[in-house]
């Protein structure tokens, strides 16, 4: 017994290296490659599913049918990513432009999209309303976790010395964006698939900015920590 609870201690604290490691040094490249990924997912399938028409319907629909599994595998790891993008930021940034909000927000978009692309895969204990409805709760509350956050976390950037050159841009992408979200939800002039997948570009457009900025500033640091 004695023997055990050193190691068990000393396993523990690998693991939380290796996690604490990821997220201080990998989660802006990771972010980053999830986002080209899950944008080059949607593009191809707007071509390869023919039987769908890309004005008129929401990618939700790709979940479905053909290729669906491929869209679902690039859900699951922009969710993974959106995590590691809040915990990634919330590290890098001074303490003072520290905010749990937007890590915490960031964390319910991820899971909340985990859930919106589970609901299209015939859940086993949910007939089809049920499965209709987890996917649009699942859905808004992606949408409406990630503008808030995007939003949250732009601003907190102007309380950091170096991120605060990022506000110009990553502010109005977010403010935009949340507009856009509203707009897509009341306003009916153009096609559903159209006007939803505007929204999702602007909000992948802002991942992927802030994924590429955290990966510079994650980069900067580990060439500081190791010279030469």
């Amino acid at each position: 017994m004695k023997a055990t609870v050193p190691v068990d201690a000393a396993v523990r604290r690998k693991q939380g290296g290796f996690l604490d490691g990821v997220v201080r040094q990998k989660s802006g490249l990771i972010c980053l490659v999830a986002v080209l990924v899950f944008l080059s997912t949607c593009i191809v399938l707007q071509w390869l599913r023919t039987d769908l028409d890309w004005r008129q319907d929401p990618l939700s629909a790709y979940l479905k049918g053909p290729y669906g599994g491929w869209l679902r595998m690039a859900y699951y790891a922009l969710s993974m990513a959106l995590m590691l993008l809040g915990a990634g930021l919330y590290r890098v940034l001074q303490p003072r432009a520290r905010s749990a909000v937007p890590a915490f927000l960031l964390a319910l978009a991820g899971i909340a999209l985990t859930f919106t692309a589970m609901s299209e895969t015939d859940l086993p204990l949910l007939d089809h309303g049920q499965e209709n409805l987890l996917h649009r709760i699942a859905a808004l509350t992606t949408f409406l976790s990630v503008t808030l956050a995007m939003m949250v976390q732009s601003w907190r950037f102007h309380y950091d010395d170096i991120w605060r050159a990022h506000v110009a841009l990553a502010l109005p992408l977010a403010v935009a964006s949340f507009i856009a979200l509203w707009i897509y939800a009341y306003w009916h002039g153009l096609p559903e698939g159209l006007r939803q997948k505007t929204v999702i570009t602007m909000i992948l457009l802002w991942l992927g900015i802030a994924a590429w900025w955290l990966r510079g500033e994650q980069v900067a640091r580990v060439s500081e920590a190791h010279p030469g």
